[in-house]
């Protein structure tokens, strides 16, 4: 095809053509809404690096999830913060943790709703670390056990589906036996498969008040400059029983999403994290850029690069849109 025969802005000269022949779809059923749940009643805590956000006590979180349902989103992703830490990560396991409590009064007042459960620890130890410690460092074995007995306990509440973060060897596989051996086959696994050691988490650590108290966590989370290794450990997360496979931050890792689909038949997630959200804010903010066309446009690209979900702190602004 040459000009002037082919002239490919025939189908780029209105909205209706354009409209027409687009290639990429979104759609509310690709998001996942991340929330954070915090004790207390009547609290509604604005995180400031995330504008729009904030630390929901049950109460209000349980409306956020109505309001969220009500916009045709299929799913919410928690993220508890706890009133106390602990260097055992005790507040991530036990029958009335806040994630748990959520859990349950969710699914009483908002049974058509799936809950999808962060199972890390840095929000519930007192190091801020995401699992237990030998020395200054990250006991990988130990961890796996306390992840699996959270997991558990997620299942247990009335989870859908857990999501596994902290990126510990074997953490999927530990999960889905011991969610077998209690009778929670049935209960699916979004692995964070492919999780990077990434400066756009900053955000999140704010709201979730997960910042390590020393050291990072490189020693666990990906180089970001490994994409073969990425492969690698989708592989092993595929081996393990993960039944989606999870990209994290996703804009910057757009050829790992890319790969990841077209290596892997299971369903692919990506994270679009916090720093991502609060860049677009705070442009938009300066007036550098219009919030709305790059929101569109960034989720897009995410779509377009393969993910089948898109967790994202857009998705309600994004189903206002297209909903």
């Amino acid at each position: 095809m040459q000009y002037p025969e082919y002239r490919p802005r025939r189908l780029r000269k209105n909205e209706l053509m354009r409209r027409l022949v687009r290639e990429t779809q979104l759609s509310v059923d690709d998001l996942i809404y991340p929330l954070f749940v915090i004790e207390g009643t009547k609290v509604k805590k604005p995180i400031a690096s995330m504008p729009g956000n904030f630390q929901l006590s049950i109460d209000y979180l349980v409306e956020e999830v109505k309001q969220t349902r009500d916009l045709g989103i299929p799913a919410v992703l928690l993220f508890g913060i706890p009133d106390r830490k602990d260097e055992m990560a005790t507040g991530a396991f036990v029958k009335q943790g806040i994630i748990q409590k959520a859990i349950r009064a969710i699914k009483k007042s908002v049974p058509d709703i799936l809950v999808v459960t962060d199972v890390c620890l840095c929000e519930y130890t007192s190091h801020g670390h995401c699992g237990m410690l030998e020395g200054d460092e990250v006991d990988n074995d130990a961890t796996i056990e306390v992840l699996a007995e959270t997991a558990l306990s997620h299942a247990d509440a009335g989870a859908d589906m857990v999501a596994p973060s902290a990126m510990m060897d074997g953490q999927v596989c530990a999960i889905r036996e011991v969610l077998d051996e209690k009778g929670f086959e049935q209960i699916p696994i979004m692995a964070y498969a492919a999780k990077y050691a990434s400066a756009f988490y900053g955000p999140f650590r704010d709201a979730a008040e997960s910042a390590p108290q020393f050291g990072d966590r490189k020693s666990y989370q990906m180089d970001p400059a490994n994409g073969d290794e990425a492969i690698r450990e989708v592989t092993l997360d595929v081996g393990e029983g993960a039944d989606i496979i999870m990209v994290k931050p996703a804009l910057p890792y757009l050829d790992i999403i890319g790969r990841t689909r077209e290596e892997f038949d299971l369903p692919v997630a990506a994270y679009s994290v916090s720093g991502e959200f609060s860049m677009i804010k705070a442009a938009a903010n300066m007036g550098w850029l219009d919030e709305r066309q790059a929101m569109m446009e960034a989720t897009t690209a995410i779509k377009r690069a393969g993910a089948d979900i898109i967790i994202t702190y857009f998705a309600r602004d994004i189903a206002g849109i297209i909903g």
